[in-house]
């Protein structure tokens, strides 16, 4: 074939076969990616992966046909790899009759099948299925700098921005070709130069910003630019503890989802930012202030998609991305103090907490588990956007405090604070 790269032995001998036919299709994919984006060379991979595709749908027959030849040729991944969340957990989400035929039949009859498929190629354990990969009980934390092959917009907004990682908002597949090849082609996201902040998004409102509200309208704002962001550090600080993480983490998917970003930078507090500075901003950046009026009509500017939109929600989802372990006990605390203030003892919607298999593993075991179980709220590990992809669902009042959720589903979107007040009953 035809490149324009440039290639070194090695890479020209898998190209041509060296590897077998499977690698050589495999590179010759990333080297056509690399030429439409005018990448000049291919770079190492330096940190595990983490592929979009987790959901067994019978209809991508493609990727199970592709994941089938890896197999048969006997290639394992060079990274090991983590992967979104599962779809389904009839256990903890319940579903009626129909949804289930729905589920197992229809959306992800082969979640199975496709499950022992990534085992083989390179999952790095049985349960590695969340958004939130990066949380350190899933074990795959880049290191500032590193070069990763992952897809997840939420993701790769998150390793780019608050680790300093370096990565592309990849598709599915492109995702496991990296982590195979151990290669990926250098170009977008990867170079200084396209790191450079395109936008100022000055901070002025009177309060804490929410995170998901802020992000949608960042992402709203400025597309796939890259903002630098100023303001922000006078309400959470200039420290990257857990609390901190959490907050960029969902500010990061919103402005991932709402719009495409996939790096920001904030002043005095991410990596680059601290490291760079106003360095980081171009000369011909445009400005944005960003105050409590405009956060207000962002909020205001949603659609909602409910048959009745007066009708009361019969559904909560909190957690997209998935919760961090704080995230968990914060809810956990508000929901169990709120019920108590407004005199109930169980929540008044069906609600439903997402996490990973790593960290509920590790909440079930502390005291504060109990506490959520006695409030009537469900932990799982789903993906609610796949859960919520099920037709059924789009007649039914589902509401979440999740910017992602709300693009891509019916669900309604409601602050943080109203949605606590809901769920714990508390009278208008």
């Amino acid at each position: 074939m035809e490149y324009n790269m440039k290639l070194t032995p090695d890479e020209v001998e898998i190209l041509n076969g060296s590897k077998g036919e499977v690698m050589a299709k495999m590179m010759q994919t990333m080297v056509k990616l690399g030429d439409i984006f005018g990448a000049k060379r291919m770079v190492e991979i330096t940190h595990d992966g983490h592929i979009v595709t987790s959901m067994g749908i019978p209809l991508l027959k493609p990727l199970y046909r592709t994941m089938q030849e890896i197999i048969d040729a006997g290639i394992t991944s060079k990274w090991k790899f983590t992967a979104d969340p599962r779809p389904i957990d009839y256990e903890n989400v319940k579903c009626n009759v129909l949804d289930k035929v729905v589920f197992s039949k229809i959306m992800y009859g082969k979640q199975k099948e496709y499950e022992e498929q990534l085992n083989k190629v390179g999952l790095k354990s049985k349960d590695a299925f969340s958004c939130a990969c990066y949380s350190p009980q899933m074990n795959n934390i880049p290191k500032q700098g590193d070069i990763l092959s992952w897809a997840e917009s939420s993701a790769v907004v998150y390793a780019n921005s608050v680790l300093g990682a370096r990565c592309n908002r990849n598709s599915g597949m492109i995702d496991l070709f990296g982590c195979i090849l151990g290669k990926v082609p250098e170009f977008g996201l990867l170079l200084d130069e396209n790191r450079t902040a395109n936008w100022v998004i000055e901070i002025k409102t009177s309060k804490k910003p929410e995170a998901q509200i802020l992000g949608s309208a960042i992402g709203i704002a400025v597309g796939d630019g890259v903002p630098y962001i100023k303001g922000l550090d006078k309400f959470i600080g200039k420290i990257l503890n857990e609390t901190n993480r959490s907050y960029l983490k969902d500010m990061g998917a919103a402005s991932a989802s709402n719009g495409a970003v996939g790096l920001y930078h904030v002043e005095n507090l991410t990596p680059e930012a601290v490291e760079l500075g106003e360095k980081l901003i171009r000369k011909d950046a445009k400005t944005l202030v960003i105050d409590d009026a405009y956060l207000q009509k962002t909020y205001e500017s949603y659609p909602i998609l409910w048959k009745n939109k007066d009708a009361k929600p019969k559904l909560c989802f909190i957690g997209c991305p998935h919760l961090s372990m704080e995230q968990l006990n914060t809810w956990t605390d508000l929901i169990f103090t709120n019920l108590i203030k407004n005199g109930n003892s169980q929540v008044t919607c069906r609600t439903i907490m997402t996490t990973s298999p790593a960290i509920a593993e590790e909440f079930k075991k502390t005291s504060q588990y109990l506490k959520l179980q006695a409030t009537g709220v469900k932990l799982t590990s789903i993906c609610p956007l796949m859960y919520l992809n099920n037709p059924l669902t789009h007649k039914r009042p589902i509401m979440t405090c999740s910017n992602k959720l709300r693009t891509y589903t019916a669900a309604r979107f409601y602050p943080e604070q109203q949605l606590l007040d809901i769920i714990t009953g508390k009278e208008a």
